[in-house]
């Protein structure tokens, strides 16, 4: 790392949702220890709220699945960034697509950073024979070792947080005004493996409602989850759907007023821990030792699959591998401990 005289850097990170979340908190240090920097953030539209706090931050929409699609459209797309002034690009997403990027910029004497995923020891991680368990560099630090190597040594403790966002009327008269305190619920992930048995959410949830001093707001899923949600909202009066009811900018304006997030290993989780909500998490397959858990949560937050009854876990890095008899694993974390450690919070708050 050395001096350097940039100005405008391009971050590229084009999905998932959690993924582009984990980019916030280090964007937000990165802006508070360097004010001057201009920063445009190649991403899908979609995400283009999670920013809107961000000062002196871009967005830049990658239309990958229309003009900006395959070799032409990427060549196209470099030639409309190239007008706008970079003078660097910190990759963070490391795929083909922002490989060729990294080719088209460095080919024009562009400086550009990949992030090292570090894949060898993820692979270690979850491997089935002699797996090697031990906690990896986390997904925040390594986005801050790209900016290092551009020359901008971020400290992630001076991380500002997302501040609570004004809810809009709409969203007002949705969820309703009441004295209770707001837990968010997303109970869907993209893999059966990283998903707590509905059984056994149903079981927390009506918990919960029962108590009257909740209100509990679920997030996350299509339709096949719209149902699924439907049953529970039904026998729960403290309940309420968002599925398919508000724009992600009014998801992010709710999730910021929420007082707790439950969530999988999944976006959701990220989105809360934006705002620093206390986010409970829960893990399957997967595991926090691969570098994905909230930002700033405490370990404690993270609730775990008993790998002393399964221990292949992490079986993979996102939850897509699962080897035959893993079906039951998030069973092993019992209802009583969600419930347990969410009242824990709310007590203190």
């Amino acid at each position: 790392m050395g001096k350097n005289n940039f100005k405008h850097l391009l971050v590229i990170r084009l999905s998932a949702m959690g993924d582009v979340a984990m980019t916030i908190p280090v964007l937000s240090a990165l802006t508070t220890q360097y004010p001057n920097l201009k920063i445009t953030v190649l991403t899908r539209t979609t995400f283009r709220p999670m920013f809107i706090d961000l000062k002196g931050v871009r967005v830049y929409e990658a239309d990958v699945d229309g003009k900006h699609k395959g070799i032409h459209g990427l060549w196209r797309l470099f030639r409309e960034l190239k007008v706008v002034g970079i003078d660097a690009v910190a990759d963070l997403h490391n795929v083909l697509r922002s490989s060729i990027l990294r080719w088209f910029f460095a080919s024009n004497g562009i400086p550009v950073v990949q992030i090292d995923k570090g894949r060898v020891d993820k692979k270690a991680l979850t491997s089935y024979n002699n797996k090697v368990f031990k906690p990896l560099k986390t997904t925040f630090q390594r986005y801050a070792d790209v900016f290092y190597k551009l020359g901008f040594p971020i400290d992630l403790e001076r991380v500002r947080f997302m501040p609570k966002r004004a809810l809009p009327d709409n969203v007002l008269q949705f969820v309703g005004a009441d004295n209770l305190k707001w837990i968010g619920i997303a109970p869907f992930a993209a893999y059966p493996g990283k998903t707590y048995p509905f059984l056994l959410m149903e079981k927390i949830i009506l918990s919960l409602n029962n108590t009257n001093k909740y209100k509990i707001i679920f997030f996350g899923g299509g339709e096949h989850e719209k149902k699924q949600v439907k049953l529970w909202t039904n026998a729960c009066s403290n309940c309420i759907n968002t599925i398919g009811m508000l724009s992600f900018q009014d998801e992010l304006a709710l999730i910021s007023n929420l007082d707790l997030m439950l969530s999988m290993d999944s976006g959701n989780g990220h989105l809360a821990a934006l705002f620093n909500i206390p986010t409970i998490t829960l893990w399957g397959v997967t595991h926090p030792y691969a570098g994905f858990s909230p930002f700033n949560q405490p370990l404690d937050n993270s609730l775990l699959a008993d790998r002393a009854k399964y221990p292949f876990i992490p079986t993979s890095i996102y939850g897509n591998k699962m080897p035959e008899g893993y079906e039951n694993a998030m069973s092993t974390i019992e209802p009583e401990m969600v419930i347990s450690r969410i009242t824990k919070l709310l007590d203190t708050t």
